[in-house]
């Protein structure tokens, strides 16, 4: 059994070098360098294209960048300016806008599929998951703005 084991991953460790794959390396008319496994269909690449051999090719490490210390600016931007002003001077509007855009963001992230009506034209579209996921981003910057 112990022999049979060892022919059998001797036998493959002996193979696997010889099933390297080829791959092809070319650059079209519009300049995009392409890989395929492939020969380029074009008479016109198949010349230009170059053999890559898979166990010749090295993987490159994948590096990030190291997390840095955000430093905090202490100037606040025109939308907090406003928020503290209508905090301070009417408590009552602030307390309606925090409602406000507590039911949006509800409506936003219990619906996904929610309709627009353009106050220009009065036309009613469907609004697309970006604008929705915009739309979610601004009631919570409002709630967090107004909802103290």
């Amino acid at each position: 059994m112990y022999a049979k084991n060892l022919i059998l991953c001797i036998s493959l460790f002996l193979i696997a070098p010889s099933s390297a794959t080829v791959i092809y390396k070319w650059v079209d008319k519009d300049g995009v360098t392409h890989y395929s496994q492939q020969i380029p269909e074009n008479t016109e690449h198949q010349s230009k294209s170059k053999k890559l051999y898979s166990e010749d090719i090295e993987p490159k490490l994948i590096g990030t960048i190291a997390p840095s210390v955000r430093t905090e600016d202490n100037q606040q931007s025109q939308a907090q300016q406003d928020a503290a002003k209508i905090n301070e001077q009417d408590k009552e509007q602030a307390k309606e806008i925090c409602k406000n855009a507590e039911y949006n963001l509800n409506i936003l992230e219990t619906h996904s599929r929610l309709n627009s009506k353009d106050n220009e034209t009065g036309e009613v579209t469907s609004i697309t998951e970006e604008q929705r996921q915009e739309r979610i981003k601004q009631q919570k910057q409002r709630i967090k703005l107004f909802c103290k």
